[in-house]
């Protein structure tokens, strides 16, 4: 069984500037709820008990949020505000939370290496902070899943627009069977005329432990980066690789008007304010 995950969240979040000068990135609400805390829920529902958080300078608030508040859960008994006390402590208590710190930024590849220590000799799962799923089926475990079955890395996968291509790493596999394909390649923000397929790697992978060996020897790539791409074509020599083309909605996080849509759609769902938001879209949409 796969038990154990990473998720990266040392960067600097450049594309939120200025708040991210001040505020991790991975602390920003969707509504009420920082995006960092849907990620380890992903995590926990798809069967995963230990995970391990890769962060930076100026990510000490992550640590805290998953740490426990004993004044303010005092001062939330008292009030006898047990709604707000049930939440607060299931945030701290979905799972086995560690933290390590990446005290240079080079790249993804090298945020990864650094779980190398805490993982071992185990498969373990990596999830990318800035993407939120919606699906039947955790995304995550959708790929422990083909994971489980072929003891081989895997990673998720979403078709993106051709002319978009260049922001992702990209699949180039042979379909077996469904929504499963065996890779051939994998690239690195190719351009659009070099891109194999239009299949981005979205946020979500599964690693045998021999990825680390990999990672070792792989040079700055991209961006003078680690790039886990070319870390995994490199896998890819002597190991199967496998994709998932996933089921579930996707919300990208990182990029500004995905996040304003995202807030709008998931406060449109919410009992306290979601009729008020929907009459008000109404209102701004005549005057639009």
């Amino acid at each position: 069984m796969i038990r154990k995950a990473v998720i990266p969240a040392a960067g600097f979040g450049t594309r939120f500037l200025p708040i991210t000068k001040a505020q991790p990135k991975e602390m920003i609400p969707i509504v009420d709820t920082p995006v960092i805390q849907y990620v380890v829920e992903e995590a926990v529902a798809s069967g995963i008990t230990d995970i391990l958080m890769i962060i930076g300078r100026g990510k000490r608030a992550v640590e805290e949020y998953f740490d426990r508040s004993f004044e303010l859960e005092y001062l939330l008994k008292q009030k006898r505000k047990f709604r707000e006390l049930d939440t607060i402590r299931r945030v701290t208590d979905m799972a086995n939370i560690h933290f390590v710190w990446q005290k240079e930024m080079n790249g993804l590849g090298d945020a990864i290496l650094h779980a190398r220590d805490h993982v071992g000799n185990e498969p373990f799962a990596v999830l990318l902070g800035d993407t939120i799923f919606r699906s039947e089926i955790p995304v995550t475990r959708q790929l422990v899943e083909v994971a489980e079955k072929y003891n081989s890395s895997v990673v998720g996968l979403e078709e993106v627009p051709k002319d978009m291509v260049n922001r992702y790493g990209i699949f180039d596999g042979t379909l077996l069977y469904d929504n499963i394909l065996q890779a051939k390649r994998l690239v690195e923000k190719p351009t659009i005329h070099e891109a194999p397929s239009n299949l981005s790697i979205a946020s979500r992978y599964v690693f045998t432990p021999e990825i680390f060996s990999y990672l070792e020897k792989t040079p700055p790539g991209k961006n003078n980066e680690i790039q886990i791409t070319d870390a995994m074509q490199a896998l890819l020599q002597n190991e199967k690789i496998y994709g998932v083309k996933l089921k579930g909605k996707l919300f990208d996080i990182g990029d500004k008007l995905e996040f304003i849509k995202t807030n709008i759609l998931f406060g449109m769902e919410r009992e306290d304010i979601g009729e008020s938001l929907k009459n008000w879209l109404k209102e701004l949409a005549q005057k639009l």
